[in-house]
């Protein structure tokens, strides 16, 4: 009896911890879960754009003295790896910089740069950048266009451009890029310099940028093949954007 009791209590007990230990895996598993990632903080709401669109160029213009030395003195920047920001579309320029403000895109020099302006601020930066000209001028120093290194590379982009490909889901650039249209934040690439676009698409695709509401980006840049990448990259950056008859 006394052995019996002692291996029923010990069959219990054992039976016990075995229920605990898969009960605390359980747990373990739905913790170790990884939280949402949210891309970015912004929501295109009435009040987004109106914020976003209320700046002082003026006082953009006395800000973005210290943006002059990478983005240049008009807004077309010396670097083809740095962006253009002249002519830029308001919504485009304002989300970018709240996302360097929140962290959501991450860079060591724009990061420090976007946290130390205000909401006030951002705005005015905006407007500034957003009521450039984009035409060219005699003295500025701007890298756009650059040469193409492979002009073979202008049907694959045109071809991207105008019609994406359907069999892989991509749509086509001109849809969100323009000039067809234009998605709320989505900047206009047709003066935009070629290193920056590529290095983007090669950003979005490999996930190291991932502030794109809704992953457009990173679904379609992953999507594209690496030649496709810098088709693209060249066909904006040499300004075959800016010709109507040139993505048909």
């Amino acid at each position: 009896m006394t052995c019996n009791s002692r291996s029923f209590f010990s069959g219990k007990f054992l039976r016990f911890i075995l229920a605990g230990v898969a009960g605390s895996s359980l747990l373990v598993v739905a913790n170790d879960t990884p939280p949402d990632r949210i891309p970015s903080y912004v929501e295109w709401t009435q009040h987004t754009i109106a914020a976003a669109s209320s700046g002082d160029a003026f006082r953009g213009m006395l800000l973005a003295k210290r943006c002059e030395h990478c983005h240049g003195s008009e807004g077309f920047s010396p670097v083809a790896s740095t962006p253009n920001l002249a002519g830029l579309d308001k919504l485009a320029i304002w989300k970018q910089l709240e996302d360097f403000r929140a962290r959501k895109r991450i860079s060591p020099v724009m990061g420090p740069i976007a946290e130390s302006l205000t909401v006030h601020d951002v705005a005015d930066v905006v407007a500034y950048y957003g009521a450039l000209p984009v035409f060219s001028d005699p003295q500025d120093n701007r890298s756009f266009p650059q040469m193409r290194s492979n002009p073979d590379h202008a049907s694959v982009a045109s071809r991207l451009i105008s019609f994406g490909d359907g069999s892989r889901g991509i749509p086509p650039c001109q849809a969100c890029h323009g000039p067809v249209a234009y998605r709320p934040g989505a900047a206009s690439l047709m003066n935009q310099n070629s290193e920056y676009v590529l290095n983007q698409l090669e950003a979005f695709a490999n996930g190291s940028r991932a502030n794109d509401i809704n992953m457009p980006m990173r679904t379609i840049s992953a999507l594209l093949a690496d030649n496709e990448r810098h088709a693209l990259a060249e066909f904006y950056g040499s300004g075959m954007g800016l010709d109507p008859n040139s993505s048909k």
